[in-house]
């Protein structure tokens, strides 16, 4: 039997979330679902899943509280006798619950890669996201997440019974970041060609989107101090985001102007790691990051902060080193450390590739989202 799949979600970005998205809905089986997308019907993601078989139906949900989308959704999920809602984002998560319970849609999903508390917004805007999300919750039957943190959080923060909270970390694809010598030197030139820069000028790199989460602004003070004893160095900040024109002025006001460079939203991900020396992630909020799993599989030695999320992936000293967050002078010495001591940096490299083949598998994250759509669809004949 063939089942009607909808995921939900604002696409207003192209980010973590949007990403597996895609990656599940490219790899279920299409004999067994019928999937279709309700989301903005344009954008990175879009391209992601073309030619995939899968039909989008345009729902904006930009505006906050438009109950009108709720409806839309309800007459989606029943014009389309949809089975399964999937959603992501706090207004998704919302207006497909609620358009589930309106529509007598059986089987309802969240995946939830960072609470409602955890956002980036004014306090009133907060506090009504999480009165109705609080309220919503109760129509969800199973959540899924990204790390042991999440987990934790929605069964003793939220008082979600344990049985309906499903632990699934991220996944990549590994084989795609096995790239053969000769393609990773053409890749390194051109990258590295683009801006100038020659093979044995020491690269840094910071990828994400440019918001407070992500603390760019303490990468940027530690470029400061790591200058003066690795002059020659050069660094990157790839990613779009509010917060762009504010850190370029702190990199003004710090003189970095013509060391750091800012090269906005990139589609060649692989070939930026490929390009560059030492991986860096700041962040003081995390799910479980796709990027830092890339970087693992694409052999870089990484420097991030020791929080959940983080954490939970990378072993100190091991496949990267953690240090604490809104620290630059800690982030500055473990920069410099690996800049200076090539061996360990590498080492380090192939022990986080050697994490990701075992345990972060794109295949093994679809199996087990599968897995958990076929024990609803089970429990709900």
């Amino acid at each position: 039997m063939r089942y009607n799949l909808l995921y939900v979600f604002d696409n207003m970005e192209f980010g973590g979330g949007e990403r597996v998205f895609a990656q599940i809905i490219n790899r279920l089986s299409i004999e067994r679902y019928r999937i279709i997308v309700a989301c903005l019907p344009t954008g990175a993601f879009i391209e992601k899943i073309k030619g995939s078989g899968v039909q989008i139906k345009s729902v904006d949900m930009r505006k906050r509280f438009n109950p009108g989308v709720i409806f839309q959704l309800a007459d989606l999920m029943k014009n389309e006798k949809i089975v399964i809602v999937h959603s992501q984002g706090a207004r998704a998560d919302f207006f497909a619950r609620m358009a589930a319970r309106l529509s007598g849609t059986p089987i309802v999903v969240s995946t939830v890669p960072m609470p409602v508390e955890g956002f980036d917004v004014n306090p009133i805007r907060k506090l009504i996201y999480k009165l109705f999300n609080r309220f919503s919750e109760r129509f969800v039957d199973r959540f899924m997440v990204v790390s042991d943190a999440l987990e934790k959080a929605m069964i003793e923060k939220h008082k979600i019974e344990p049985q309906r909270v499903v632990k699934i970390y991220n996944g990549i694809e590994k084989d795609e970041y096995c790239i053969p010598d000769k393609e990773i030197a053409c890749r390194r030139s051109r990258f590295r060609k683009e801006f100038g820069l020659g093979d044995d000028v020491p690269v840094v790199v910071a990828i994400g989107r440019l918001v407070w989460q992500k603390g760019f602004e303490y990468f940027i003070e530690a470029v400061h101090d790591v200058l003066k004893e690795i002059p020659e160095a050069m660094f990157f900040i790839v990613g779009e985001g509010e917060l762009k024109d504010e850190l370029k002025v702190k990199s003004k006001i710090l003189k970095l102007e013509e060391k750091i460079i800012f090269t906005g939203f990139r589609n060649d991900i692989k070939d930026v790691l490929t390009s560059v020396d030492i991986f860096v992630m700041p962040s003081l909020l995390e799910g479980l990051p796709i990027v830092l799993l890339e970087a693992m599989a694409m052999m870089k030695p990484i420097v991030a902060t020791d929080i959940d999320g983080i954490k939970e992936v990378l072993d100190n000293g091991k496949t990267g080193l953690l240090i604490p967050p809104k620290n630059p002078r800690a982030l500055t010495y473990a920069i410099i450390d690996l800049l200076c001591h090539r061996d360990k940096a590498y080492q380090m490299g192939i022990d986080a590739r050697k994490v990701v083949e075992e345990r972060f598998g794109v295949d093994i994250m679809v199996q087990k989202v599968e897995k958990v759509y076929e024990e609803l669809l089970q429990l709900n004949q």
